[in-house]
């Protein structure tokens, strides 16, 4: 295991890597890592020779009101973690090492972003996309790992790969669940012990209202069923609950093959996000 905290130094790993003709892998995180990160890396692992995981708490998709600082942050235990499915190279840079100058340039996210967290968060995904951008251009990696948890995320950052011809191959990998279905977050330590006692009824709302839309075809009526469900078994508050169709994130028409099911909920400060995507003609979905 490399940990390394320049870009001067990654350069010298992916020229000798890309020299050799190796095929490389990298795992995009925010550090405090869980099993859904894990999952990413292992895949990664199996389909590639060099492994490569970024640990970086990016600020500018952070609000001024959000959580930056006290996100939560361990690199020894990150690194343990990663070690133990086989990343060869962790690059944990300082924010003044990623952002050095602000030459008034920016990537803006287009209509994707809008909705759902994006509603809420006005300049978040541009942020995503400033670090992820920067990522893929440092890291110059054949596959790049996300979870399908951060379903609006992956959305957005397909738009960007497609349309700005990142010679970049995604993979996406399923949402990785606690045994009571709650999605696993770097977030989830926030959680009192109420608290995530109360929060696997989030999925529970999910698979309810897909149910029920796939037995009526009736959205409205299945998003207020999920509404009912996570305010009769959570104390906090709903940010959005709702059927939009995947990957473009508009409403869902007569002529809509995949949906987005996905729900963003407070309990307590916590804001846990979690979502299902399926096909109305009940084929396997796709990311």
């Amino acid at each position: 295991m490399n940990v390394i905290h320049t870009i001067e130094e990654l350069r010298a790993i992916i020229l000798e890597n890309k020299q050799k003709g190796k095929r490389i892998g990298l795992v995009p995180t925010m550090g405090f890592l869980h099993e859904g990160h894990l999952t990413l890396a292992t895949q990664a692992r199996a389909e590639n020779d060099v492994v490569m995981m970024s640990i970086f708490v990016n600020p500018t998709q952070f609000g001024p009101n959000e959580d930056f600082a006290s996100y939560p942050r361990d690199l020894q235990r990150d690194t343990k973690l990663a070690a133990s499915v086989g990343v060869d190279v962790i690059f944990a840079p300082s924010v003044e090492e990623m952002y050095p100058h602000d030459g008034g340039i920016y990537i803006r996210a287009g209509q994707q972003a809008t909705v759902l967290c994006g509603a809420s968060r006005p300049s978040h995904f541009d942020g995503v996309l400033q670090v992820v951008a920067k990522l893929f251009n440092l890291f110059q990696p054949d596959f790049a790992y996300f979870g399908q948890k951060d379903a609006q995320q992956v959305a957005i950052i397909q738009t960007m790969v497609r349309d700005y011809n990142f010679p970049v191959e995604l993979r996406i990998i399923p949402v990785i669940r606690e045994e009571d279905g709650l999605a696993k977050s770097s977030r989830n330590v926030y959680l009192s012990a109420t608290e995530r006692a109360q929060a696997p009824a989030i999925q529970q709302a999910l698979q309810l209202a897909k149910q029920e839309l796939m037995a009526s075809g009736n959205v409205e009526q299945s998003i207020q069923l999920a509404k009912r469900i996570v305010e009769a078994n959570l104390e906090g508050k709903t940010d959005y609950l709702t059927f939009l169709s995947y990957p473009d994130l508009t409403e869902v028409t007569a002529e809509t093959q995949q949906v987005l099911l996905a729900a963003a909920v407070y309990i307590g400060k916590t804001r846990l996000i979690d979502n299902v995507i399926f096909s109305l003609k009940g084929e396997p979905a796709y990311v």
